[in-house]
């Protein structure tokens, strides 16, 4: 653990898809789906070829749900309305596209469950046993759901979820304003906390955010690829952080 001990922390606030669950997995399965479908349908102007996993890393990983709708079709020149978050899962809009993902995400946690990582756990029971107050800071609304389906709800003081971010008003990721809120919610200062994140929009708004530290969890982005992005640390497993 080179350059960092949990000796000069006060908190830790953990992305949650791809650091302490294998959700990523499950949301990149679920926006494979919906964007191809989407595209196979559309008879628009734009790229229609199909999504790949280079969009996913590109232009939705990390990011609240209706930002990652947006900046992918942005990418592949296709203009749809905005649309309201009530749109249902049918309409062409950005948020009916991010509506019917959050569908099909849904569908599969319910099927199939979440196991949280090994490594991850390990390193929660360590923190749990030091007594450093722990917040989850996600860009997905179903952080709850995760949590409670993985068994780790009672892990964390706070979580600070897409829905939250939306009703508080604070910008997404690589913004750092999530992480900032969720170590105010806890009384420690950002200069006091650590980030943990998987995902190079979560790193960047951890970097931006004058935190003590921002460790990067590498699940297929590359470590070169976090610490370009401002990971002070990069690992393989959370497991490796526990001494």
């Amino acid at each position: 653990m080179a350059d960092f001990s949990w000796d000069d922390v006060d908190a830790a606030l953990f992305d949650l898809d791809g650091v302490v669950t294998p959700t990523a997995e499950v949301h990149m399965r679920a926006w494979a789906e919906m964007f191809n479908a989407f595209l196979q349908a559309y008879d628009g102007a734009g790229d229609r070829s199909p999504y790949t996993d280079a969009d996913y890393f590109a232009h939705v990983d990390g990011k609240p749900r209706y930002d990652g709708v947006r900046d992918f079709l942005g990418a592949r020149g296709i203009d749809l309305p905005e649309g309201t978050s009530d749109d249902p899962a049918s309409a062409e809009t950005v948020r009916g596209l991010g509506n019917r993902k959050n569908d099909a995400f849904n569908a599969v946690l319910a099927r199939d469950g979440v196991t949280a990582y090994p490594g991850s756990v390990a390193l929660l029971d360590h923190l749990r046993n030091r007594g450093l107050p722990l917040a989850v800071v996600s860009s997905s609304v179903n952080a709850p759901a995760v949590l409670e389906a993985a068994g780790l709800a009672d892990r964390f003081r706070t979580v600070v979820s897409g829905a939250v971010a939306e009703e508080l008003g604070l910008p997404g990721k690589p913004a750092p304003d999530t992480f900032q809120h969720a170590a105010d919610v806890l009384g420690v200062p950002h200069a006091r906390a650590v980030v943990l994140e998987d995902a190079v929009s979560g790193v960047r708004a951890g970097a931006a955010g004058g935190f003590a530290a921002v460790i990067g969890v590498d699940r297929g982005a590359g470590h070169g690829t976090l610490s370009d992005a401002g990971a002070t640390v990069v690992v393989s497993d959370l497991a490796d952080l526990v001494p």
